[in-house]
């Protein structure tokens, strides 16, 4: 029998060790005798739920010489878009450099930051979706690593939205941004070490880069099959499910639309004070998008967009996680609230991810192409086709560097 992306795997067949599981149980060969700086959050987490950072400070042989906390910081205390400050881990005593604080130039590490190290060490598990930042840090520490000189690890994890699936469209030249930092589908279908891999080799760097892949992952497999504990990655990312929808439901942070933060369910629930539920609901019911089906709901986000407000919305059900597709229905949502009420729906206009210039739709999307679709036709539907052609030449782009079989 054939297990698709998403139907998972029957359980006790497969036994997933992460890369720091796999780089523990080699006593950390690889990086003894190695001053070490370590690119971590919450997630860097062992089978047995130790952090990287205990982990590494406690080796024999190994100096841990700083941590470096991307978004959210390294011990996940910040929410999304605040700046972090840099200090100590409260546990290690290690030094903190923060990779994202008020500024662009924030995001990367100074080139004295990494003096006195041999080795960068990334170590966060991603959630396959171009515009998840996290991704964006590590090729900005690839390329610092790069300048230094001085070697690069990845400690690999399971993509929790699987590694077959491709679909978004392409990132165009001019819309680059920390959330859109290369061309890449917006669901990419990769792990972090397998991008790793495609930015070495189509940005030309000259890096002499390590990835400590998994052991069991298979590109097939839900992350509920893998038997790894799931850890937050940001703080509205709570459940592997919600992972799964983020492709597509983190483009309403382009609008006006709340995405469900505020609320125990980001990103699965999503609406506006002026919608009507009930029409939203049978609305997007009728363009039948595979795998899902649309609650009406009514919600009070606590904070964020609309707080203390009743919006009224749906609730994405996802019935089969093989056949959903995440970016084609966030599309459909933001087409279907704007229909509803084009009078108090708007575009987002004031600064998204150090970004002011071009509106962050786009910079989501990586053009402007979809946002003047909406406005003009009402839908995307027209641009289906093009997301075709730019899925399938990604999947050329992207055979040579997987790691893991189906």
């Amino acid at each position: 029998m054939k297990y698709r992306e998403g139907r998972g795997i029957p359980p006790g067949k497969r036994t997933v060790r992460s890369g720091l599981d796999v780089l523990a149980g080699e006593r950390f060969a690889p990086l003894r005798g190695l001053s070490v700086g370590l690119i971590c959050n919450p997630t860097s987490v062992d089978r047995s739920l130790r952090h990287a950072a205990d982990l590494f400070h406690g080796a024999r042989g190994i100096r841990l010489s700083a941590l470096f906390g991307p978004e959210h910081g390294v011990r996940g205390d910040a929410q999304y878009m605040a700046p972090v400050g840099h200090g100590r881990d409260r546990r290690t005593g290690v030094r903190v450099r923060s990779l994202y604080g008020d500024s662009p130039a924030s995001l990367r590490p100074p080139r004295a930051a990494l003096r006195g190290l041999d080795a960068l060490v990334f170590d966060i598990q991603d959630v396959g979706a171009r515009y998840y930042t996290y991704q964006a840090t590590m090729l900005f520490c690839m390329e610092a690593a790069a300048q230094a000189r001085i070697a690069f690890f990845v400690l690999d994890r399971p993509n929790p939205i699987g590694g077959i699936r491709v679909e978004g469209p392409a990132l165009r030249p001019g819309f680059e941004s920390f959330c859109g930092v290369h061309d890449v589908p917006v669901r990419h279908g990769l792990t972090v070490g397998e991008l790793a891999g495609l930015y070495r080799e189509e940005l030309g760097l000259g890096l002499a880069l390590t990835v400590v892949p998994c052991d069991g992952w298979r590109r097939g497999m839900a992350w509920r099959d893998t038997g790894l504990p799931w850890v937050f990655p940001s703080p509205n990312m709570p459940t592997p499910e919600t992972a799964l929808v983020y492709p597509g439901m983190c483009l309403l942070e382009g609008t006006n639309l709340s995405e469900g933060r505020g609320t125990t369910r980001p990103f699965e629930l999503f609406g506006a004070p002026w919608l009507d539920a009930d029409r939203l609901a049978e609305t997007l019911g009728r363009r039948k998008l595979p795998g899902c089906r649309f609650r009406p709901v009514r919600f009070v986000p606590t904070w964020d967009k609309h707080a203390g407000a009743t919006c009224r919305g749906v609730e994405i059900h996802v019935h089969d996680p093989g056949e959903f597709l995440p970016f084609r229905t966030g599309i459909a949502c933001v087409a279907a609230a704007r229909a509803q009420d084009p009078g108090r729906f708007r575009w987002r206009t004031d600064a998204y991810e150090f970004e002011s210039r071009i509106p962050a739709f786009d910079l989501l999307c990586g053009s402007a192409r979809e946002r003047e679709a909406i406005d003009r036709n009402g839908d995307c539907r027209g641009l289906r086709a093009a997301w075709s052609r730019e899925e399938r030449a990604f999947r050329k782009r992207r055979s040579r560097h997987l790691l893991y079989g189906p």
